[in-house]
């Protein structure tokens, strides 16, 4: 779950860049759940929205983050940047001469860094 400011702007993020569709929509009188999800996992992200909410989420200082796995990295950073959104670069991280990921993160409307790493070794 992460709590976002615009629920339009942020559904329409991860529907552009991860494919996420709504799955369900929940209205409260102080708050809507939104879960996301696509065909490829029963994984499904849920976003909050504070009802009369306007001052941006503090987002601490850790670095815990969502990520997705990708058949074809170089594709999506060069679809993903060309949507306008702030990618950073690709980075080979390797272990004992070894590689071990290729990844990027990008950062939602509400400057949430998500991972975006290439299927391979363990993160198939």
């Amino acid at each position: 779950m992460i709590r976002v400011l615009d629920e339009n702007r942020s559904a329409d993020f991860y529907r552009q860049a991860f494919g996420l569709e709504t799955a369900d929509r929940l209205d409260f009188e102080t708050f809507t759940l939104v879960y996301l999800r696509n065909a490829e996992s029963a994984f499904e992200l849920e976003l909050t929205i504070n009802k009369g909410r306007t001052e941006p989420y503090a987002l601490g200082d850790g670095y815990g983050h969502l990520a997705v796995s990708v058949d074809d990295l170089d594709a999506e950073h060069a679809r993903i940047s060309g949507l306008g959104y702030a990618t950073g670069k690709i980075v080979e991280f390797e272990r004992d001469g070894n590689l071990l990921a290729r990844f990027f993160f990008v950062t939602d409307p509400d400057g949430y860094k998500i991972e975006v790493v290439q299927r391979h070794g363990r993160f198939e």
